[in-house]
């Protein structure tokens, strides 16, 4: 986690509750990652067994997805354009790998492209970030969006280590930034884009995303 020499990754929660609701619901779910191989998951995000949120508990128990978390394919491998729908689920690792990664932004630029929905969750839109529509302006352009707030970031004291604030980046790019009290569960969905706010928003941002593929 930038210089403070904690290890980070992806948020348990903001993985689990999303893939849940899409495979319990019928949805197949394909694993990426920049680089591929093993997905860290964000220590900070995990208690000792038996003491997490039942999703949670039900993550650490799926022997399937653990293997595939440790096995994960390449952004790069994929064309965004193939799939419904991209989502990224959040946690602090987010920020450094995911608008780094040229595999990424080509994927959901392609999904973009394509009228594809495009999801995240807190600081899962850090995957939005570096993405272009085929003009050149930012996807998240004129575009209602959320993600984990400054304020939240401020509130945990990670505000001068995150390498940029993403809600102020958002705002950067011409996002119509929206936001709800810390911590409190907030989603919205305005054209391609679903997006939320922090770990309480998961269910939400499932919930939008799954009426959005039915409806489609």
């Amino acid at each position: 986690m930038g210089v403070t020499g904690k290890p980070t990754g992806l948020w348990a929660e903001e993985l689990a509750v999303p893939y849940y609701a899409l495979v319990d619901a019928g949805a197949e779910v394909t694993l990426a990652s920049p680089a591929g191989g093993p997905a860290p998951i964000d220590p900070g995000s995990l208690k000792p067994a038996g003491q997490n949120a039942p999703v949670v508990e039900r993550f650490l128990a799926d022997a399937g997805l653990q293997a595939r978390i440790a096995k994960t394919s390449k952004a790069s491998d994929f064309d965004g354009a193939e799939f419904d729908a991209v989502f990224f689920p959040g946690g602090h690792g987010t920020m450094w790998d995911l608008p780094v990664d040229a595999g990424v932004t080509r994927a959901v630029e392609r999904a973009f492209a394509a009228q594809r929905l495009i999801a995240s969750v807190c600081h899962g839109a850090a995957g939005l970030v570096t993405a272009q529509r085929p003009d050149g302006q930012s996807i998240v352009k004129d575009l209602r969006v959320n993600s984990f707030t400054n304020a939240e970031e401020m509130a945990v004291g990670l505000e001068k280590v995150v390498p940029f604030m993403l809600e102020t980046r958002l705002r950067e790019l011409g996002g119509r930034f929206e936001g709800a009290g810390n911590w409190q569960a907030f989603a919205i969905r305005d054209s391609q884009l679903i997006t939320g706010q922090n770990p309480q928003s998961s269910h939400l941002v499932a919930q939008e995303l799954l009426k959005a593929l039915r409806a489609a």
